[in-house]
């Protein structure tokens, strides 16, 4: 049955409602996989099975009865480790969190569970959900299905590699620099960031904080095919029990089930992140079968700003908020280190540190340049559907565990700055942008290939409907080798 594995979720879903297959009979299929496969790539870390098992039960005996059922119903899944799980550890890899076993499930797992999705366990993340890569002391390294020794992405690394190893029927992960974008890019994976606070994100966030809209982060969905985003999407979306006395979300949709019309805009590479030039030929694989779908290519277009602008608001704006994050003791050391910077010191070392304890005046003049982008986009999105962007500089590479500051990225054959590719990500995240993945197949050494397309704020089911019109059209998730029963 490994064809059932790689299905997608809707797929799943549908023989599950025309009673080709039993929710207890697909969930133990998914099991006895991650028996098989998870040890070599130590994607699922933490494991609820007989809770999972009594889910997928009542699933049955639901059906049995004739009730009504939702989307997703049926259909085993697992979630990112950052997520609250009742009964399980929510650590976000950090060893002081070991113990930190929560009695509530995160408000979106609740709405997963409510459409019928049968969560069994979490996947792995870098410590503090801070890496492209997703390795920490308490769970181990996880590795691409596609290539052992190479990252299956981070933060949402361990979601992208169950779901391409076909252990699991969806996934959801978290994204503020990536963290959905690159391991999707990495794994072949359909993943989807959404505009900032559409889903709301209670129940991901450190112990004791209760986090109803962090700035920048989000959580959404990763999939073997756009329509699971689309799924998945529905379900988790809506405004937090507040905002919910007066607040509904009505999200536009394509006018036409057609690429025909639509005007894309192409950024396929930067001086200020450059890319290697297999990444840049996906992107403008993907604008040709634009333009002969009858779209409107513009290789010229952009918004009205600088990279470099763009790329240093986000970053001030993102070292503030992950700095927010860390024990206070670092924090302290953060800011005795800034206080002994000399002016003059423009380096990026020491940006960063400066961002990192900002002044709540120094973060507001950042926010309003971001307020000021946001409408540069609003101006650019009147004229343009769609971007078209790489979202890294690469296909996924070899694990690296040395410190930050000795990593580089092999782009072109020239070494880049590690955290340079943080542009692609923050080019639409930092400003609330919704951008979606799509899998373009693998290169000459068997490893996926993602290109993003991003639109204009509460254009999600645009970018998502859009990347299912190329999923049709020849842009799929291709499981790697070696993962069949």
């Amino acid at each position: 049955m490994s064809e059932i594995a790689f299905l997608s979720a809707t797929e799943l879903a549908a023989k599950i409602r025309s009673r080709e297959i039993g929710c207890e009979e697909l969930l133990r299929h998914y099991l006895r996989r991650v028996d098989r496969y998870n040890d070599g790539i130590n994607a699922i870390v933490v494991e609820l099975r007989e809770q999972a098992v009594q889910a997928a039960r009542a699933a049955d005996q639901a059906l049995a009865a004739g009730d009504e059922v939702g989307p997703l119903h049926g259909v085993p899944m697992t979630v990112k480790e950052s997520y609250n799980l009742a009964g399980a550890p929510t650590t976000w890899g950090n060893p002081e969190w070991r113990d930190n076993v929560v009695e509530e499930d995160a408000e979106s797992v609740k709405k997963l569970k409510a459409a019928g999705a049968v969560v069994f366990g979490k996947t792995n993340v870098p410590l503090m959900l801070s890496d492209f890569q997703s390795y920490n002391e308490i769970y181990g390294t996880t590795n691409n299905p596609y290539h052992l020794d190479r990252v299956p992405g981070g933060s949402s690394g361990g979601s992208a590699a169950a779901l391409a190893a076909g252990l699991v029927g969806l996934e959801t992960g978290s994204d503020i620099g990536g963290s959905i974008r690159n391991p999707a890019h990495f794994c072949g994976l359909f993943g989807h960031k959404p505009t900032w606070n559409l889903l709301w994100i209670r129940g991901h966030s450190p112990p004791g904080d209760l986090r109803s809209g962090p700035d920048i982060s989000v959580i959404g969905p990763l999939a073997r095919s756009a329509e699971d985003l689309r799924t998945a999407l529905r379900v988790m979306a809506g405004p937090d029990d507040i905002a919910a006395r007066g607040v509904r979300f009505g999200l536009p949709t394509l006018a036409e089930p057609s690429l025909k019309g639509l005007k894309v805009a192409v950024w396929p590479d930067d001086p200020v992140a450059p890319v290697e030039a297999e990444v840049r030929q996906r992107v403008e694989q993907v604008a040709a079968v634009f333009q002969d779908g009858g779209a409107v290519v513009d290789f010229e277009a952009r918004p009205a700003f600088s990279a470099e602008h763009s790329h240093r608001t986000y970053q001030n704006l993102l070292w503030a908020t992950m700095a927010a994050r860390m024990p206070e003791a670092d924090y302290e050391r953060l800011k005795q280190q800034a206080a002994t910077l000399p002016a003059e010191d423009d380096s990026e070392a020491a940006r960063v540190v400066r961002a990192q304890v900002s002044s709540f005046k120094m973060w507001k003049q950042n926010d309003e340049q971001r307020a000021q982008l946001r409408w540069k986009w609003h101006q650019f999105f009147q004229d343009y559907d769609l971007l078209l962007t790489p979202i890294t500089a690469t296909a996924a590479f070899p694990h690296d565990h040395r410190p930050f500051g000795k990593r580089t990225l092999q782009v072109n054959g020239e070494p880049r700055p590690y955290f340079e590719q943080l542009f692609w990500a923050g080019l639409t995240c930092g400003v609330y942008l919704p951008s979606t993945i799509i899998p373009t197949g693998l290169n000459d050494a068997g490893l996926p290939i993602g290109v993003q397309i991003a639109g204009p704020e509460y254009g999600d089911l645009l970018t998502i409907g859009t990347a299912k019109l190329l999923e049709g059209a020849g842009f799929h998730f291709t499981p790697p080798p070696g993962y069949s029963d």
